[in-house]
């Protein structure tokens, strides 16, 4: 896939916005990740924040330590030097338990059907039909089969959006509500146009409500193992397997995370782009061997 020039712009003084390109590819979020990357790495005097999303990238810098205009410019000589070393990831694969169809979204979504594209069907039954899936069952064996990577983190603290690893012609498309709900259940798995989300607490929101996972993704306080480094979870490049699980196993885990004992099954792993694109289905398999690799 050959991606079109970034197009660069100022936010006022202080901020370079750079979109590589208009649609979402894994290859648009590589471009930012290895730009992104590339720049924390030169650890520049007066670049305070880097943040990368799902296909552009924002710097935030001090203009009194380094011009606007040359800042851009580092940033197009970093783009121009890419090559396809690039392409390889240090990262990590993440197993996200889920209670699809769970009782609580399932209430929110039946509170909110005046919002929402069809109201005589659930957030589940409304995906399967429009992504052509037989039963709830099956789409959800489709949601649950595939890795996701997470190729932003934001909007609010530790919210995940994350892409599908299949080809485009099989990725799930589901809209938005067609007004956003005042209330969404904390760690509701979500879905709105081609991302997936958790939504790491409970407010508002206007994605799809599928299930939710009993694993904390954001938690100042820091009480689960995989928290104690950071407050937020997830960061951009992490992979995501999501696994089914029903409700005797969801009151299981939940009464571990009150105890402080949930813990998530996480792997390191190498990925590679060149790879995925070459054989995606064959990269996938090798990803979740590792995720279970015991």
């Amino acid at each position: 896939m050959t991606l079109s020039p970034a197009r660069y712009s100022f936010g006022g003084d202080d901020f370079v916005f750079v979109e590589i390109d208009e649609q979402m590819s894994l290859e648009a979020f590589f471009k930012g990740i290895s730009v992104t990357s590339a720049l924390r790495e030169r650890a520049i005097p007066g670049v305070l924040e880097i943040c990368p999303a799902n296909a552009s990238y924002q710097v935030r810098f001090d203009p009194e330590q380094i011009a606007p205009t040359r800042m851009l410019e580092m940033l197009q000589e970093i783009e121009a030097g890419l090559d396809t070393a690039h392409s390889e990831l240090s990262t990590r694969i993440i197993e996200i338990p889920v209670f699809y169809n769970d009782p609580w979204t399932h209430e929110t979504l039946m509170r909110f059907r005046d919002r929402h594209q069809d109201p005589n069907a659930t957030d589940l039954e409304y995906a399967a039909r429009i992504n052509g899936y037989a039963s709830v069952a099956d789409f959800i064996s489709a949601h649950a089969a595939s890795p996701w990577f997470v190729t932003m983190v934001g909007f609010v603290a530790g919210l995940p959006f994350m892409y599908q690893m299949v080809e485009r012609e099989h990725q799930i498309e589901v809209p938005k509500y067609l007004r956003p709900r005042t209330d969404t259940p904390k760690q509701t798995v979500g879905h709105g146009g081609c991302f997936a989300c958790i939504y790491s607490v409970r407010g508002a929101g206007g994605y799809q409500q599928f299930g939710i996972t009993p694993a904390p993704i954001y938690d100042p306080a820091q009480g689960m193992p995989y928290l104690k480094e950071h407050m937020v979870f997830f960061r951009p490049g992490d992979i995501v397997k999501f696994k089914s699980i029903g409700r005797e196993d969801y009151d299981r885990h939940l009464a571990e995370v009150e105890s402080g004992q949930f813990n998530l099954r996480i792997r390191p792993v190498e990925f590679s782009l060149a790879e995925y694109q070459a054989d995606s289905k064959a990269c996938n398999q090798h990803l979740i061997e590792v995720l279970h690799d015991d």
